[in-house]
């Protein structure tokens, strides 16, 4: 693996991670803090900096 691949994955796998850990914060937080809550604010930011890196790593990826 050349090191563009090794950085691209890294990413990639990062940026799931961050939107499991979202998905995860918004759940509990609705389940048990209520909706407004300061960790369903962390939950929507985690999901959408996540989304925001695969997308921007996907636009990335056409152009090589």
């Amino acid at each position: 693996m050349t090191g563009r691949q090794v950085h691209r994955t890294g990413t990639t796998v990062l940026s799931l991670a961050m939107v499991a850990i979202g998905i995860a914060l918004a759940v509990e937080a609705i389940g048990g803090d209520g909706v407004l809550s300061a960790r369903l604010l962390l939950g929507v930011l985690f999901v959408a900096g996540g989304s925001g890196r695969l997308y921007l790593e996907m636009r990335r990826g056409r152009g090589t």
